[in-house]
């Protein structure tokens, strides 16, 4: 009878075990509300939820690095290194353990969810099959910000689309409000389209308006670049320029800056946090 007992108990286990697991396989993966397309699905693996690094990471503003076997992330002052298989890991140098291993799965690395979100400063909650994570919501001036609306405009029409996920947002402002140089003057010529611009003047390519709640915005920055001719290129004129809508001030802007800001937005549409509200390109 004990046998007869034992048995039936590892079955269930064996049950609750698989039924967990598929669980976790066949979960909705949610950041800040927006829910998170991965090609490898979370997973349990030693009683902990197991998800892929890279595309949580970005989602929650963190930079991922390869090197020599070993995944660092970055955030902020923040720095965290990994290795596959191991079961330490470090914070800004201090080595801390990990109660599950990260690991190779169809080319991804995976790491143990809860690690990763409480380490960035995020909070992780479960609904059945829906696993979420919040990050801390944007505040400027004391408001809290819930989205941001990118418009920029092409030869014909233009584009309008809304950012969502609180860790772009912050990490857009935190580039905007750091990389202001030196204060100038309104150029004497700028506009939308780099067709209408003379060589010399500015055309904007692209305005960043961060809202509240009630959709109104709270802060707004407007991105312009410099034209040049092919053949002879300017000197002594800023490459970009950028207009802070709040002060009605024009500042000297950083080159590189600008770049990671195009960057940040291909990186929130491939993951799926932008949302077109409308195009009027042909």
């Amino acid at each position: 009878m004990k046998k007869i007992c034992s048995g039936i108990f590892l079955m269930l286990i064996v049950i609750l075990t698989s039924l967990t697991t598929a669980a976790a396989a066949s979960s909705q993966l949610k950041v800040d509300g927006m829910t998170v397309q991965t090609d490898v699905k979370p997973e349990i693996k030693n009683n902990r939820t197991m998800v892929p690094l890279r595309v949580i990471s970005e989602n929650l503003g963190a930079k991922v690095h390869w090197s020599d076997g070993q995944v660092t992330l970055t955030k902020s002052e923040m720095k965290v290194s990994l290795k596959l298989n191991s079961s330490k890991a470090a914070i800004n140098g201090k080595t801390v353990l990990l109660d599950a291993k990260p690991y190779l799965k169809n080319g991804r690395t995976i790491v143990p969810l809860r690690f990763l979100a409480e380490t960035l400063g995020c909070k992780v909650h479960y609904d059945h099959l829906t696993i979420s994570i919040d990050t801390e919501p944007l505040m400027i001036k004391g408001v809290e910000v819930k989205a941001l609306l990118h418009e920029y405009h092409m030869t014909m029409g233009g584009v309008v689309e809304q950012i969502n996920g609180n860790a772009y947002m912050e990490e857009m402002h935190r580039i905007f409000t750091k990389n202001m140089g030196k204060k100038i003057k309104q150029p004497n010529d700028y506009t939308w389209s780099v067709h209408s611009t003379v060589i010399g003047g500015y055309y904007k390519m692209g305005q960043y308006d961060f809202l509240n709640k009630e959709g109104s915005s709270i802060a707004r920055y407007d991105l312009y670049s410099l034209v040049q001719s092919s053949d002879k290129p300017l000197t002594g004129q800023p490459d970009v320029l950028i207009y802070d809508a709040a002060v009605d001030q024009w500042y000297e802007f950083n080159k590189t800056a600008s770049d990671s800001i195009y960057s940040l937005m291909e990186t929130a549409t491939r993951n799926g946090f932008v949302t077109v509200i409308s195009n009027t390109v042909p």
